[in-house]
């Protein structure tokens, strides 16, 4: 039998998996010009970001997206 592989490419990734590659990637000023969230634009953490993005949907669907477009993932 052979393994179901998934095409999701966030499948696997927490999101601060995915928040530490995007910070890594981008630094916090150009992802703050990216998606415009303040907690990338003011006293950025990856702490703060995250609490943020598990409340925000639509702020967390805007990093993800990020993630999914950014070259070389």
């Amino acid at each position: 039998m052979v393994p179901h592989i998934s095409k999701d490419p966030l499948h696997g990734m927490t999101l601060e998996m995915i928040l530490n590659r995007l910070v890594a990637h981008y630094g916090w000023e150009k992802m703050g010009k990216l998606v415009k969230i303040n907690c990338f634009n003011y006293d950025p953490s990856i702490k703060s970001s995250l609490t943020f993005l598990r409340k925000t949907p639509w702020a967390r669907k805007k990093v993800e997206d990020l993630y999914v477009r950014m070259p070389s993932r």
